[in-house]
């Protein structure tokens, strides 16, 4: 399976999967069975973080499959209360103590906190331990424009990936063209609404039943056919391999809009705006 999913380049030359794995609440023994069976229904891109305090699960995980390190993208993230640059380092090596890893393929910011005001300098401790090889690829999460902008102009340096809260009720077309054009890739979390109301809207479901899928197939090949790499979560192996079969099948231009149009306003699932919430 792992061999049909496309691939994609980022700014910096590293390459990942077009979708992957979220690890969320997946933790202890229950989190390594269900890690495993994704890895072995072909995800190759795991997704985790700092404060979901799973990366041991997930390293744990990464020991009990066959699948070579080398095959799998793995992702974690900073969290905020451990932005300043003399707390960032410490915590970036904390995160490969947990999962027992000598590397990520890819550390993110995971709020930028702007309250706090510290996330530049976090931005440079993700700079200095991809310098020095904990890292491959550097990038964030939930940051605005007005945040990415002001990394660039004080390090000179981009970015690979931001990964937003996308979903149907939520496509963030305004700033996802934005980071489209400065050449910033999108990955999107809770890309299924986290089994919100949106796996039960009618229009989705009538799109499913023309192409005989499901509602989160054509969800996620929406996200795909955006340009964005979307991270589903399942503990079922069922689920796990029908989130990933999404390359079999197309949207066609009236099928993508009827998805998108069904963005809201108010399409926040917790209200987390990044002008203004923080992650501790």
């Amino acid at each position: 399976m792992s061999k049909v999913i496309p691939e994609i380049t980022l700014n910096d030359g590293v390459i990942l999967p077009a979708i992957g794995f979220g690890t969320y609440k997946l933790n202890g023994n229950e989190g390594v069975n269900a890690i495993t069976s994704a890895i072995d229904v072909g995800y190759r891109l795991i997704d985790t973080a700092y404060n979901y305090e799973n990366e041991g699960t997930v390293g744990q995980a990464l020991r009990r499959t066959p699948v070579s390190r080398q095959e799998l993208f793995v992702t974690s993230k900073l969290p905020g209360r451990y932005h300043t640059y003399d707390k960032a380092i410490p915590t970036i090596q904390e995160s490969l103590y947990r999962a027992n890893l000598d590397y990520y393929d890819l550390y993110l910011i995971h709020w930028p906190n702007p309250k706090q005001d510290h996330y530049v300098e976090a931005w440079q401790a993700l700079i200095d331990a991809k310098r020095w090889g904990l890292i491959r690829s550097i990038g964030v999460c939930n940051f605005l424009p007005e945040h990415v902008e002001r990394l660039e102009k004080e390090t000179g340096i981009l970015p690979s990936i931001n990964q937003i809260e996308l979903h149907p009720f939520f496509n963030q077309h305004q700033y996802r063209n934005w980071y489209q054009e400065k050449n910033i890739q999108i990955e999107s979390w809770s890309p299924l609404g986290r089994a919100s109301a949106v796996l039960e809207n009618e229009a989705i479901k009538q799109i499913a039943d023309r192409h005989n899928k499901t509602v989160s197939q054509v969800i996620l090949r929406w996200h795909y056919q955006l340009g964005a790499i979307s991270i589903p979560k399942s503990s079922s192996r069922k689920r796990q391999l029908e989130n990933i079969s999404i390359f079999s099948f197309s949207l066609d231009e009236t099928e993508m809009n009827m998805i998108s149009e069904l963005n809201r306003e108010d399409g926040r699932l917790n209200n987390q705006d990044p002008a203004a919430y923080e992650e501790f």
